[in-house]
């Protein structure tokens, strides 16, 4: 097969990005401080990026030499392995600052633990590997017009020694940024397998065309497939997710809390600092500043109550990853993972909202205007929190507590 050195195959139709040598981080502490590092950068002009629509390539590119898109790799294959509690932490704080600059890579996270779960040993050497060079993955998975969100009308059929895969994708995140574009289609057995297309490869299109009110710079458009080829060695055979319990519903489902709790932190960040520097008292209240208003301050103090526990939870659900992962995975130790999960992201998608909304409540008119779009947190939390609705969330996590049910298998639990 081709050298992965050959990072930039063309074709009239897609071009690959550049490829940038990336650090490999070694601690936890490293990881955090890499997040911490971006998000001062990202926080920076977010609000411009929003309004116009500008896609964040140069903060991208930071995160992929930051090192950061490989912290999940694990230490057998040259990753640092970081724990979920940290992963968890990392995309809060980065999503906390831009939370489009979160959800790009959160598939990239999701994806490498489906290669840990269901690939070959030479495909996790070299998808690992690549990714430890500075490749970026991009989702190709989901498609609009089907039946549901696990029917898949991409087919993957054999053509020669390899194969050639025919479909239209959306809510394609992260592909337009990506070196490697993760396709989801039905093989010749009815089976749903996982191919790695390289950008560049002929009859490959990425089409920026999403216009979601919400998550705006995310470029979560469309991927044309028409007879693209893809070498055997690229194709994971991802249905072996249903053959033995796994955790890579709930690993995906952690970062999605995360990137929801980084929305929370910031409109919570603005809220305080609107309020104590612009907003105008209610007259009533009878006091010289809002931040003084009896009822401002104690919506603000249950917000924080509200902050601190969806913190937690989401914690404790990357806690139970980090034990349920540490040895054989059976199924009760799955639905564990899936529930605490669940919870965590309860929380964190109804203060998503709650934070959100609550800002113009207490920071006032002024707050609507467009100069300061502060309305980008609700839009922003109102889009992503649309990914896997939390009503059924209740239900999984009532039946587990009530009758012992497990939770189903799939990415959104």
């Amino acid at each position: 097969m081709s050298s992965l050195a050959n990072a930039h195959l063309q074709s009239d139709q897609d071009v690959a990005p550049l490829l940038l040598a990336a650090q490999v981080l070694r601690t936890d502490n490293e990881a955090l401080e890499a997040a911490h590092t971006l998000a001062a950068s990202a926080r920076e002009h977010a609000g411009k990026r929003d309004q116009q629509r500008k896609l964040p390539w140069s903060l991208i590119e930071a995160f992929t030499r930051s090192g950061l898109g490989s912290i999940s790799i694990a230490r057998e294959f040259g990753g640092p392995q970081v724990s979920f509690v940290t992963l968890a932490e990392v995309f809060a704080i980065i999503s906390a600052a831009d939370p489009a600059l979160g959800q790009i890579p959160q598939n990239q996270v999701g994806i490498l633990s489906l290669i840990a779960a269901t690939a070959t040993q030479a495909q996790k050497e070299q998808l690992f590997s690549s990714v430890l060079q500075g490749w970026r993955i991009g989702n190709a998975g989901p498609e609009r017009g089907s039946k549901n969100t696990l029917d898949i009308k991409a087919r993957i059929i054999a053509d020669g020694d390899d194969f050639a895969i025919n479909g239209q994708k959306f809510y394609s995140t992260g592909a337009l940024f990506a070196h490697w574009i993760a396709v989801k289609a039905v093989n010749d057995e009815g089976r749903q397998v996982m191919a790695f297309v390289r950008r560049g490869t002929p009859g490959l299109r990425v089409v920026d065309d999403w216009s979601g009110f919400g998550q705006r710079t995310t470029a979560s458009g469309t991927v044309l497939l028409n007879n693209v080829r893809v070498e055997a060695e690229q194709v994971v055979d991802s249905s072996r997710l249903n053959d033995a319990p796994n955790i890579q519903g709930a690993v995906s489902q952690l970062i999605q809390a995360a990137i929801d709790l980084g929305i929370a932190r910031g409109a919570i960040a603005d809220t305080l600092s609107f309020v104590r520097e612009r907003s105008r008292p209610w007259i009533d209240a009878k006091v010289e500043r809002n931040s003084d208003d009896p009822y401002v301050i104690a919506d603000i103090g249950k917000l924080h109550i509200e902050l601190h526990a969806a913190e937690a939870l989401l914690r404790k659900a990357g806690r139970v990853l980090d034990e349920v992962s540490a040895a054989a995975i059976d199924a009760p130790g799955a639905a564990r993972a899936s529930i605490a999960v669940a919870e965590a992201k309860v929380l964190s998608t109804e203060l998503s909202l709650l934070a959100s909304e609550k800002l113009f409540e207490l920071a006032g008119s002024r707050a609507s205007l467009a100069e300061f779009n502060l309305d980008r947190h609700w839009r922003n939390a109102r889009v992503h929190t649309l990914h896997d609705p939390v009503r059924w969330k209740y239900h999984a996590i009532g039946a587990y507590r009530l009758n012992g049910t497990l939770p189903a298998r799939h990415s959104w639990i």
